[in-house]
Order: C-alpha cells, then sequence, then structure tokens
C-alpha cells in the first residue's frame, strides 16, 4: 500500500503543472532513476479516458507514459480505441496506439490501422481500413492511405480512398468525408445514376447545405447525357414553432437532337412550388389573443410543362403517377364554437394545354358558416352557411357565383325514445352575376345577371336497436327519409337556361358545354329513402362488420314508384389480417350495375396483400375514343422472408382498354451494414408534344439500391443507380 500511494503521489505531482491528473493503479510496482514500472492489471484513469493494458511505463522527466499489451481504451463513453502499444505525452496532451483499432459506440463504425496519434480531440490514422460492418469478415470496408477524425465534432476525412464489396474494388475516390454525428451538417448527399438508350448517362449529385437550425437547403443537379442538363433545389424553412414551409424550383435544358427527335412542346421545363403552413397566423402575426382557431395554408405550385415533374429525379415512375391537371391553394379561416370564416383561392393549370388562359379559377372564395344552434328546448335546429366564389379566367366570360343554405330542423323522439322523427326545411339560393363576355358568343345567346331560389321538405324517421351476445355486440338502424321539392323562383341566367341545361338530353349538343359550364344547380328530387344500418362488434368493441343498404323511390310525376339505384356497401373484417370491402350500385332501369368496387385485403405477420378492381358504367354511347366503360384492376404485395430479405410487387391495369398502367417486382437486402435492393419498373407516363396533343410514354427501368450504413441512410424509393431499359419511351 505504501508503494501504490508513493507512486500516485510522485505521479499527480509530477503532472501539476501540466494541469491533468493520472491515476494508475497496479498490482506490482517498481521504480528505478525517472522511471516508474507497473505490471499486472494496470488501470489508468486521465482525464475522459479509462485505459487498462497488462504493463505500464512512466518517464517523469519526458511526460511519457506507456501501456502494453491487451491495451482497452474508452473515451467519455462514446468511442473505445484497442491496441498493443500505447504512448500518451501528457505534457504535449498527444496520444499515440500502434497498431490502432477505435469503434464508435453511437454509429457502430470501426477505424484500424497499423499506427494511430492523437492530439486534443483529433485522431490522426495512417493507412487504414473503416467499415460498418462486423469486424469478422466485414461485407464492405474502405481502405485509405491516411484519415483524420475529431472526436468532438464526430467529422472523418479519408483520403485515397477504395471501397471494396468483400475484396472486390467497386469505387475510388481521393476523398471522403462524413459525419458520425446525427446533426445536420452541410457536405455532399448520395448521387444518384442512371443510364437509358435514349437519355444516356445520368448523374445527380445532391448537395446539403445547413447552416442554421432554423433552415436548410438541398441542391440537386444533374446531367443526362443524351438529352440536356439541369438543376433543381429546396429551401426549407421553419420559422416558428406552429408554422414551417419549403420552397422548390427545378429547370432543365434540352439538347437540341432529343427535342427535335422526340417532338417535345417546350425545349426547357421549370417550375416552382411553395409550400407554407401557419397554425394561428392571427395571434402570431398580429399579436392578439383571440381565443379561436386560425389557421394559414398555402401550397402553390406552376410549371411550364409535365417533364418539369418528370425530370426531377431518375426515379419519377416508382410508386409515383404523374398528375396531368396541377392545383395551387392559399386557405386561410378562423373558427370559433358558433362561427367560422374562411378565405380561399384554387388555382388549376392543366398539363396537357399550351395555355391555361381559358381554364376556371376560383380567385377566392369567401365563406361564413354558422354552426348548429337550436332553440324551443333543444326541437328545433339551424344553421347557416353562405360562400361566394369568383369564377375567373383570362379570356371568355366570367362569374361571382354565390350559394346560400339556411336549414331549419325539428326533431322529436317518440315511442318512449324507440324512434326519432325529424323534419327538415331546406332554403336555398344561388345568385350569378356575370363579367365580360366571349371573345365568340354564340348567336342569340346571352348571360343576364340572376339568382334561383327554393325550399324543400325532408321527412325522417329512425330508429337504432343494440342487442348484447356472449362475444358480440349487434348494433341495428332502420331509416325512412322523404324529400319533397316545395317551390322554387328564378330569374336571369336560371330562368333562360334552366329547362334546357338540367335536360341530360342536351348534354351531347355542341353548344352544351359553353352556355352550361356555370350551371350547378341538382333539382329536388321528389323522392323516398329507405336505410338499413348494421354493425357487428367483438367483446374489445373492435369493429367486425359495417353494412348498409340504400334504396331511392322516385314519385316525381315523369317516374311516379321509380326505383332508383340500389347501393350496397360492405366492409367485413373476416379474420384479424383478412378483410372484405364492396360498394356496388345497381340500375333497375338498365337492369345493369352503374358501380362495383370490390377489394380484398390480407395483412398477417410478415404478409401483405391488397388486390382491388373497380368497374363502372355511366350508359353513355361509346363515341369515337370514348369509352362509357371503366374496369380497373390495382394489385399490391409484400412479404418480409426474414430479418433481412423482403419482397414487393404492385400491378395495375386497365382492363377496359387492355392497358398496363404500372408494374413493379423487386426485393431488399438488410443488415446492420447495409442495405441492397433491386427493383424492375414499368409505367405510364404523361408528355407534352409539339401540336398541342396528350401523349404518354411508357418507361421501363431497374433500379438498384445500395445502402452503405451509417454512411448511407436508406429512404423510400432511393435507388443509387437506375437502368432504363431498351425499347422505353414507346
Amino acid at each position: 500500500m505504501l508503494k501504490r500511494f508513493l507512486l500516485l503521489s510522485l505521479l499527480y505531482c509530477s503532472c501539476a503543472f501540466a494541469g491533468d491528473k493520472v491515476e494508475i493503479y497496479a498490482s506490482s510496482l517498481s521504480s528505478q532513476d525517472n522511471t516508474i514500472e507497473a505490471d499486472g492489471g494496470v488501470t489508468v484513469i486521465y482525464k475522459e479516458y479509462f485505459l487498462t493494458a497488462d504493463r505500464a511505463r512512466y518517464n517523469k522527466n519526458t511526460g511519457d507514459l506507456e501501456l502494453f499489451d491487451n491495451i482497452r481504451a474508452n473515451h467519455a463513453g462514446k468511442y473505445k480505441i484497442l491496441g498493443k502499444y500505447a504512448r500518451l505525452n501528457l505534457a504535449k496532451k498527444e496520444r499515440v496506439f500502434q497498431p490502432f483499432y477505435m469503434i464508435d459506440n453511437s454509429s457502430q463504425v470501426w477505424m484500424s490501422g497499423a499506427k494511430g496519434s492523437t492530439k486534443n480531440d483529433n485522431i490522426d490514422l495512417k493507412k487504414g481500413i473503416v467499415s460498418g460492418c462486423n469486424p469478422i469478415d466485414p461485407l464492405w470496408t474502405m481502405e485509405f492511405s491516411s484519415s483524420d477524425y475529431n472526436a468532438k465534432t464526430k467529422w472523418l476525412n479519408l483520403y485515397n480512398t477504395r471501397l471494396y464489396i468483400y475484396d472486390i474494388p467497386v469505387f475510388y475516390t481521393p476523398w471522403f468525408g462524413y459525419s458520425l454525428d446525427t446533426t445536420r451538417k452541410t457536405g455532399l448527399l448520395k448521387p444518384s445514376l442512371g443510364l437509358s438508350s435514349s437519355e444516356g448517362f445520368y448523374y445527380q449529385q445532391p448537395f446539403y447545405i445547413a447552416e442554421s437550425p432554423w433552415w436548410d437547403i438541398e441542391l440537386k443537379p444533374q446531367i443526362r447525357t443524351q438529352r440536356g442538363y439541369g438543376i433543381y433545389g429546396q429551401f426549407r424553412f421553419v420559422d416558428s414553432k406552429i408554422s414551417s414551409g419549403y420552397f422548390k424550383s427545378g429547370y432543365f435544358k434540352e439538347k437540341q437532337s432529343y427535342f427535335q427527335e422526340y417532338n417535345l412542346e417546350n425545349n426547357e421545363h421549370y417550375g416552382f412550388n411553395f409550400h407554407y403552413n401557419n397554425s394561428d397566423f392571427i395571434n402570431e402575426w398580429f399579436h392578439t389573443n383571440f381565443q379561436g382557431q386560425s389557421g394559414f395554408y398555402v401550397d402553390i405550385n406552376q410549371m411550364s410543362d409535365v417533364d418539369y415533374i418528370n425530370l426531377e429525379t431518375s426515379s419519377s415512375s416508382i410508386d409515383q403517377t404523374t398528375a396531368a391537371q396541377v392545383l395551387s391553394r392559399i386557405n386561410t379561416f378562423y373558427n370559433t364554437d358558433q362561427h367560422y370564416f374562411g378565405l380561399y383561392a384554387k388555382y388549376y393549370q392543366d398539363l396537357t394545354l399550351p395555355s391555361n388562359d381559358n381554364t376556371l379559377q376560383k380567385l377566392p372564395t369567401l365563406q361564413y358558416h354558422y354552426y348548429l344552434d337550436s332553440f324551443l328546448y333543444n326541437h328545433i335546429f339551424y344553421s347557416l352557411d353562405v360562400k361566394s366564389n369568383n369564377i375567373y379566367r383570362k379570356i371568355n366570360k366570367k362569374i361571382v357565383q354565390t350559394d346560400l343554405n339556411l336549414p331549419l330542423s325539428f326533431q322529436t323522439p317518440l315511442f318512449d325514445e324507440y324512434a326519432t322523427f325529424a323534419y327538415t326545411a331546406n332554403l336555398y339560393m344561388q345568385h350569378s352575376h356575370f363579367l365580360s363576355e366571349d371573345e365568340v358568343p354564340l348567336a342569340g345567346v346571352s348571360y343576364d345577371d340572376g339568382y334561383y331560389a327554393r325550399n324543400s321538405h325532408t321527412f325522417s324517421l329512425t330508429t337504432d336497436l343494440t342487442k348484447s351476445y356472449d362475444t358480440l355486440t349487434h348494433v341495428v338502424s332502420f331509416g325512412v327519409q322523404y324529400n319533397q321539392s316545395a317551390w322554387s323562383q328564378k330569374t336571369g341566367y336560371y330562368e333562360d337556361f334552366d329547362d334546357y341545361c338540367s335536360n341530360p338530353d342536351n348534354m351531347s349538343d355542341v353548344d352544351y358545354d359553353a352556355k352550361c359550364e356555370f350551371y350547378n344547380i341538382s333539382d329536388i328530387q321528389n323522392e323516398a329513402q329507405i336505410n338499413f344500418i348494421q354493425y357487428l362488434f367483438d367483446e374489445n368493441n373492435e369493429e367486425i362488420l359495417y353494412h348498409r343498404l340504400t334504396q331511392k323511390v322516385s314519385y316525381s310525376e315523369s317516374s311516379n314508384g321509380a326505383f332508383g339505384e340500389l347501393e350496397n356497401e360492405l366492409d367485413y373484417k373476416i379474420t384479424s389480417y383478412l378483410s372484405y370491402y364492396n360498394n356496388m350500385f345497381y340500375n333497375y332501369d338498365k337492369g345493369k350495375f352503374s358501380k362495383v368496387f370490390n377489394k380484398i385485403s390480407f395483412h398477417k405477420d410478415t404478409i401483405s396483400l391488397d388486390v382491388s378492381h373497380l368497374y363502372k358504367d355511366t350508359f353513355l354511347e361509346k363515341v369515337g375514343e370514348y369509352t362509357p366503360y371503366t374496369s380497373y384492376l390495382t394489385s399490391s404485395a409484400n412479404y418480409i422472408y426474414n430479418k433481412h430479405y423482403s419482397f414487393n410487387a404492385m400491378y395495375n391495369y386497365d382492363m377496359e382498354t387492355q392497358t398496363k398502367k404500372s408494374l413493379s417486382v423487386g426485393f431488399m437486402y438488410k443488415k446492420r451494414c447495409w442495405d441492397f435492393g433491386i427493383k424492375y419498373s414499368e409505367n405510364n407516363r404523361p408528355v407534352l408534344t409539339n401540336d398541342g396533343a396528350t401523349s404518354s410514354v411508357y418507361d421501363k427501368f431497374v433500379y438498384i439500391t445500395v445502402v452503405l450504413k451509417p454512411f448511407m441512410q436508406p429512404t423510400k424509393n432511393g435507388s443509387l443507380i437506375s437502368y432504363r431499359l431498351p425499347g422505353s419511351g414507346e
């Protein structure tokens, strides 16, 4: 004990001038001149280091502490260093390990080399290996001539780096830098590569900028050697605790040869997207303290054509259908328990048209809603809704159209509350104020301001019954509702066009769209509606079955006693993993179904399967390319074989046109240090040709996903390499 106490005292005194304290514990100690030898279970505690070794030697003159054999070094619980020989200079704060092995505890990345030296927070290594895999037979490694690592910033630099898959070299880069910290940092992101017979070699290299905690920027320049070049970028921001947004923009320039060969409408594709959401903008912006809820939502999209979307990435055909119409919206509202005020704007851009001057826009829409209220001891209920739309376009006639709805309801229980009777008077009015005129007006046709007002009656009788069993609960609801038109009054546009526009036989007229594009009055049918709804719940109150039958019976003058379409809706959870959904409409007049939708879902353990089919019949005549039938099949499947392997497939087919809309099949292999996947994908995407016609391109791609963890992060549809197969684009 005396020797150990004397040794510790000497060490402390020798390090006092450096401001560091070193504690050494060993089972055997010896001293000669200025050298102290420690042997047998040596333990060294130095600042945030905890080191163990078989032997140790300390030189009081040079300040060198040497450790020998079976060295283990742990730094603040963050990373571990292993070696056979280590030298620590307490005065110069230098540390040398030989050979060198370090593992970062959080990322599980390890480094190994012949010799490593550290000073302060910097670790330098000459000629070594780094990987995130199991050190015993790692799947991938990076060999380098030199490296440096900052333990404080957790930034790693590798020089003259060769990537090996097992023992096969696959990639070389003179420099590779990566942060082992999850904190956002500026730098290069995972690139995307592709090869296409029509577009050539594709390369996109994202660059990420994160210089502030409240914003970041991602720039994605790309080149397609046979098609052109471009750049896309996104600026994201969080301006408060309740609001955030992003601005995205892009540009792509076509090569003249590609532009002419494929007869494209534009040789430049560009656009932007702006998104913003604030969940309490009134109190935040105007420094008020209103108790109601306010919101401000912006989603603005503008682009030259559909290729602005298609060219953003090489994988636009994976699980993505490019829309032919783009919607921009600005919504703002203020809501209380009793009142709702809304201001909206909608702008539509049809990407299949060379110009949207004749596209109708809603700029803006004003809405006021008074929530349901009652009087006379909760027997009479009422609400109010007023909405005004300014329907605008650059050319031809425009309109300001205002709708008012005022329902008044009386409700009372009957038969000791076994049934409920209700009566509703539906007061409705629409006013239209026309602006401008058509550039080519129809002969003898004028559009005069006017209003349409009406009242209708609704009578209903409903009852709900519940029966409990040992393991089930059955709920049945019966209801009968009768609608009766009362009176209507119309002036101006409605008086002139009501009979013509409300007659479906006129829809085939050449001038029908021009005359009736602003007519949206639906006639009140004198009809009864019978509803039957039932539920089944298990003992845990989980829904097993939902079933609804609805039948309408018309009592109008032209079809007294005629049956409307019968609707059946069924949602049946057959087992905990198997479910079936059906929704269909049967038309008595045609003796056919007008719509049938079926879906089967199977989700159990590692298997997921969804198959659905939609059939529709409009009962209109088949003219030219128009068909009244829709028959569309969709399906998807996923299978997780084990913790490493998973498989997926998707198939969508238009059975009416006998057109394959999309198909994909692939697999993914996942391990601790890497992901590898291959997916084959086919997809129909729209394009705009030089003659203004809408066309489509059928793409066939092979996508290869490679993720080297933790240097790469797995993302949905984030393929590293894509190959467009010959025959695509036809």
